[in-house]
């Protein structure tokens, strides 16, 4: 694997923001993505989470991760540009991400993968994550619509 990790700072803002959109578009689609890239790059780096970005002579994926609470960080969102797809770069920058968790105190370190995205549960199992358990999320089209 070329390349290495260097951690994102307020400079890489407009980079990280413009690759949560990308995230969140593919991700979640253009209905429920997550706020402006921008301000949740700006608030990440602020509220001192983890961002690392892997650089093989330019940026080409990044990954973000929660300081430890009660033990736990959360890894999230993972993000490879498109055009650097195919090379490793995304399990190196989660195992940076898992590392810096670590480095910080977490005793556990997890993610949330789509098990719909074979390539990404994959690559989180090769690195050493596991699946614990599986989630479903229901989501109410407003208030009192189970009738009660």
């Amino acid at each position: 694997m070329s390349g290495r990790a260097r951690f994102g700072t307020a400079e890489d803002i407009p980079l990280l923001g413009r690759w949560c959109d990308e995230f969140s578009d593919e991700a979640l689609g253009v209905d429920e993505r997550m706020p402006d890239g921008a301000e949740f790059a700006r608030d990440a780096i602020d509220g001192g989470r983890g961002a690392p970005i892997w650089v093989d002579g330019m940026p080409v994926a990044m990954a973000m991760v929660t300081a430890p609470v009660a033990g736990m960080s959360r890894i999230g969102p993972v993000y490879t540009a498109k055009d650097h797809r195919g090379n490793g770069y995304g399990s190196a920058v989660t195992a940076a991400a898992a590392v810096w968790a670590a480095e910080q105190g977490a005793r556990d370190v997890l993610l949330f993968a789509d098990q719909g995205n074979p390539v990404a549960n994959s690559i989180y199992q090769r690195i050493g994550f596991r699946p614990v358990l599986d989630a479903v999320e229901a989501v109410f089209a407003g208030p009192n619509t189970l009738g009660v």
